[in-house]
């Protein structure tokens, strides 16, 4: 069979005005800003107008440890989301906004695949609306107020050997990572270390995440910490004045995206991606819009379950007050044959013995979501033509033998028919209200408690060793009042542990932490493990080598 790419699909598609996506939701027309005619913006000022209106079911989609063989966690988040739509359910999906760094590299996009994705997939991969543009020019006016501040007398005293404050980028570019800007004489600045983030990594895009309003982001924003004086304090991004006018380039991109799927289910893209060293979920506020749009919601958290669910739940959560009603954890047989030992080239031969060993991958993040934080779970095993009939059965024995169903999905091949199994399960453990929520640490612990619990409980580690800079580090924040922030940890998405070489369920492992960031306008800590880096770098052959555009302005290679 001849298979169109994911590109051509979306090109093929007939898509409705965005005007009319926001009808069917009852967006009034003073809440819409359109940008074409197939992107809108939705003011969230509309949440006042909808605040006695119930919320929906909120269905949380995760997945195993990524491997090269694929998960299709977005494919199945939005063929999730078209199948409840299908079965006549008022449904809203809500994703996170790709970062052009994958896009360019390896990772690809985030809008989907084969027949379940949001479009106009082109515009959503590339610039979109323009929000990580923003959000990277807000962080950086920060850097240049910050060193002209030092430039033009430095008023605050501030030690130019403790400045925090990164620039950032939104591209993997690994000669940015560390670097020695200022020089060129006395008019050029103040020569120091410095060093780039990716952009969807800084702490602007988790305050656009996680801000309820233009004001509370403003206040988040002054209490950012961007350096230390000579006497050892902070110095706040509002002690620099910058929050008036770093609200005033991100007031447009506050605003939630709105887009459709190929079969017209309303889409929220906003924020938030990269869980390996972000918090990786799309914003509260999209989500919130969601919740009181539709009667359910599909939305996403970045990479396995370790990462993206435990941040989705012990940050977003926590600071949102939002809560699950189910989780889906989405599993294929070539990944879970990948965790077991197997080549990328040998995948496609049944191979029961591999499966078997790469099975506990799973059922350690099964027994995450049920027994740590206490929610329903389904298993998606997003299936695949040479998946053969012992192997989805063995994941099938394996997963009710901890009480958790499984249910096949074909969304990639057939929309959201191909979801239907799905959904139909979702429903069902929502119907029986079995969920016992919890968190995964209490934030009175000492930021090494919860960094601890987090390794042990989460990742299955025996324990933690904090190294290089990590223990000034811990010692500084708690002195100076944050010792009640969660944790967000930077982890390899690649293993439960921080050696992205062991697969499967890695055992008798420890997990070192080399540093500590504080991210005070977010609510929240940065304790970074193994080698994991904030700008990420491209590949031998980046995914940019194909991409191409024709005279009329079509885009090729984009996947």
């Amino acid at each position: 069979m001849l298979f169109k790419s994911d590109i051509e699909i979306a090109q093929e598609a007939k898509l409705l005005p965005i005007t009319e996506i926001a009808k069917g939701l009852q967006i009034p027309e003073d809440y819409l800003e359109c940008y074409g005619k197939y992107k809108a913006k939705v003011n969230y000022n509309l949440l006042e107008q909808l605040a006695d209106r119930p919320d929906g079911k909120l269905i949380l989609v995760t997945a195993i440890n990524p491997t090269p063989a694929g998960e299709g966690k977005t494919t199945i988040s939005v063929g999730l989301g078209d199948a409840l739509s299908l079965l006549g359910h008022k449904t809203v999906i809500a994703l996170r906004e790709p970062s052009l760094g994958p896009v360019f590299g390896v990772k690809g996009g985030a809008a989907g695949g084969g027949y379940a994705q949001v479009i106009p997939m082109e515009d959503i991969n590339l610039h979109f609306t323009g929000d990580i543009h923003a959000i990277g020019a807000a962080n950086n006016l920060i850097a240049a107020m910050l060193d002209n501040h030092i430039h033009q007398g430095n008023m605050l005293d501030i030690d130019v050997r403790r400045i925090t404050w990164k620039r950032c980028i939104d591209m993997n570019d690994r000669q940015l990572r560390f670097m020695v800007n200022g020089l060129g004489g006395k008019a050029n600045g103040t020569p120091r270390e410095d060093g780039f983030d990716i952009t969807v990594a800084s702490e602007i895009m988790a305050i656009l995440c996680l801000a309820s309003d233009l004001e509370d982001l403003k206040n988040r924003v002054k209490r950012i910490i961007v350096a230390y004086n000579k006497s050892g304090e902070p110095v706040t991004a509002g002690q620099l004045n910058a929050q008036g006018a770093v609200a005033a380039l991100l007031k447009d991109a506050l605003k939630p995206n709105l887009v459709q799927t190929l079969e017209h289910t309303p889409a929220f893209i906003h924020g938030g991606p990269f869980a390996n060293i972000a918090h990786g979920c799309n914003s509260v506020m999209a989500t919130k819009l969601a919740l009181k749009l539709g009667d359910y919601v599909v939305t996403e958290a970045g990479f396995g379950a370790d990462l993206g669910a435990e941040k989705f739940i012990d940050i977003k959560c926590r600071l949102s007050g939002l809560k699950p009603d189910a989780v889906v954890i989405v599993a294929t047989v070539r990944a879970l044959k990948s965790h077991g030992g197997v080549a990328k080239a040998d995948l496609n031969q049944e191979n029961l013995e591999a499966l078997k060993q790469g099975m506990p991958n799973l059922l350690k993040h099964i027994e995450n979501i049920t027994q740590n934080f206490g929610l329903p779970a389904v298993v998606a095993i997003n299936r695949f033509p040479t998946d053969t009939e012992a192997e989805l059965k063995l994941i099938e024995e394996e997963c009710s033998k901890l009480g958790v169903k499984t249910a096949l999905s074909e969304v990639w091949e057939k929309g959201g028919k191909g979801g239907v199994l799905l959904a139909e399960e979702v429903l069902k453990i929502i119907a029986q209200g079995q969920n016992n929520f919890q968190f995964a640490y209490d934030t009175n612990l000492d930021i090494k408690e919860k960094i601890t619990a987090i390794a042990t409980k989460i990742y299955g580690a025996e324990g933690v060793d904090f190294i290089g800079t990590s223990n000034q580090d811990i010692a500084n924040i708690e002195k100076i009042g944050y010792r009640d922030l969660p944790v967000c940890m930077a982890k390899t998405q690649y293993s439960l542990s921080d050696d992205p070489k062991k697969l499967g369920r890695p055992t008798g492992f420890r997990i070192s932490i080399r540093s500590v960031r504080i991210s005070s306008g977010a609510g929240f800590v940065v304790a970074l493990t193994g080698d994991i880096m904030t700008l990420p770098g491209l590949p031998k052959v980046p995914a940019a080598e194909k991409i191409d555009v024709d005279k009329t302005g079509k885009i090729y290679g984009l996947f």
